[in-house]
């Protein structure tokens, strides 16, 4: 069986930072494109970074630069980074997984998706 869970997401005040986590069952990252994507209330799936099995980094057209993703082979985790985060940043926040290239589409085909974690900033 194969999931990714997710975790770090949180009810915070602006400014603040959070550090998400997707950590893989049963399955090696580095053989994989992972990918961030965010849904806001009454918006589309939003394309946030996909970080390649070449290990580049592109990210979506309206990324802020407060966020940041990386990936740790050694523990087989990836992450996604955030500062000064902002109401605007309210969303549930997914990561995914495929082994063909690189996409910030959430409509490409995915192998695996994340079960989401809840980020609301708020003072």
């Amino acid at each position: 069986q194969v999931q990714l869970v997710e975790s770090g997401g949180g009810l915070v005040q602006p400014g603040s930072s959070l550090k998400l986590s997707c950590i893989p069952w049963n399955l090696n990252l580095i053989s994989v494109s992972v990918a961030w994507f965010r849904q806001a209330p009454g918006k589309d799936r939003e394309g946030l970074f996909c970080h390649g099995v070449d290990d580049i980094v592109t990210q979506g057209s309206a990324v802020p630069g407060r966020c940041d993703v990386s990936r740790d082979t050694h523990r087989n985790a990836a992450y996604l980074q955030m500062r000064a985060l902002e109401p605007e940043d309210t969303a549930v926040y997914y990561c995914a997984v495929r082994q063909g290239s690189c996409s910030t589409d959430a409509k490409a085909t995915w192998d695996f998706w994340g079960q989401g974690t809840q980020v609301t900033v708020s003072s």
